[in-house]
């Protein structure tokens, strides 16, 4: 921290898409200087022409050489790539893939340093940032292997909604065989843990979604809710976690139930995130709970589409900004309060008065 100031380490994404701009909307407020220190690790030349393209001109980055000398009172950027690189907006080059990794790999070590307290990711392509040093199907995976965490949770979180998931980036088709009962035990320790930790809830309620239509319909349609889902839940009570289910996904939304759960496990990605989007498109993030370090990201992607047309909302990336530094806080506190409990003394230990 500096002067009590949280330092948020910002990638700037895919330079072709809408990330310079939902960053640039979202630092430009200066109220968000009150309570952090935003560093982006970027491109002073593409800030340039993104704020050209976009005709932003009442606003600039004060360009520094390492996290620790970032000013206070400004967004602050770190130069990560030479004068060559090229902006093409909405279309996905190599050099942008190779832009967004750079960004992402020095705004790492300067986590891993100290020098910045959390992360923030703007979007990436997924396809084009692929190279010998990163060959991931997204953040969450090389973010995982970058910490000291065995596994990490993909959760989707709102103001009134929290969805984790326990296959993320892979083919539809291998969900079931990714299944199985300590995978599922798992990703519920990490929600059970994150929701204490990081977002203060005392016994969290979790709600656990079946894999087949009908959650399986008592085996009628598929057996993975009665040789999978249910022992790993039964398993998860062992241990005092707090879930319940499998529930149908289908109509878990439309009957409102999802209020009544502090957090939702979804098997595969789609129905977790089709839902939530649908239902926080513009104020989701995304947080990935389980590591030794802070990391959020907007709810969406590059939209290529609107790219340097003053278009892109900046609420979801503002709110993992405000997310990022309330689990900050939140999980400072925790540690605080759990780091020192009060020695246990047998009575044979204590001197006779």
């Amino acid at each position: 921290m500096i002067q009590d100031k949280i330092v948020v380490g910002i990638s700037h994404g895919d330079i072709n898409g809408i990330s310079y701009e939902v960053i640039i909307k979202s630092l430009k407020d200066n109220r968000i200087l009150d309570f952090c220190v935003p560093v982006v690790f970027g491109s002073a030349k593409v800030a340039a022409y993104h704020r050209k393209a976009l005709n932003i001109t009442n606003f600039s980055f004060n360009n520094i050489k390492s996290a620790d000398e970032a000013n206070i009172k400004r967004a602050n950027m770190i130069n990560c790539l030479d004068d060559n690189v090229r902006v093409e907006l909405g279309k996905s080059t190599p050099i942008a893939g190779e832009a967004s990794f750079i960004s992402l790999e020095q705004a790492v070590k300067s986590l891993k340093e100290k020098k910045i307290d959390v992360l923030v990711t703007a979007p990436i392509n997924k396809d084009n940032i692929q190279s010998e040093q990163f060959q991931f199907p997204g953040h969450t995976e090389y973010l995982t292997r970058e910490s000291n965490a065995e596994e990490s949770l993909m959760l989707m979180v709102s103001e009134n909604l929290k969805i984790g998931v326990v296959t993320g980036h892979i083919p539809i088709s291998e969900v079931p065989q990714a299944m199985n009962v300590e995978n599922i035990l798992n990703k519920l320790r990490i929600m059970n843990h994150t929701l204490i930790q990081d977002f203060k809830v005392r016994k969290p309620k979790i709600a656990v979604f079946g894999l087949n239509p009908h959650a399986g319909d008592n085996g009628l349609i598929g057996t993975e809710e009665n040789d999978i889902i249910i022992p790993a839940i039964e398993k998860a009570k062992e241990e005092n976690i707090f879930a319940l289910g499998p529930y149908p996904a289908d109509g878990f939304f439309g009957s409102n139930n999802f209020t009544k759960f502090d957090a939702i496990l979804a098997m595969y990605h789609d129905q977790g995130l089709a839902p939530f989007k649908a239902l926080a498109f513009d104020s989701g993030v995304n947080f990935t709970a389980g590591l030794d370090f802070i990391r959020t990201s907007p709810g969406h992607g590059t939209a290529y589409e609107i790219a340097g047309q003053g278009k892109a909302s900046a609420d979801s990336f503002r709110k993992a900004i405000y997310l990022a530094c309330d689990i900050y806080r939140n999980r400072k506190e925790y540690m605080e309060i759990t780091k020192d409990p009060l020695k246990h003394y047998e009575i044979s230990d204590m001197d006779p008065e």
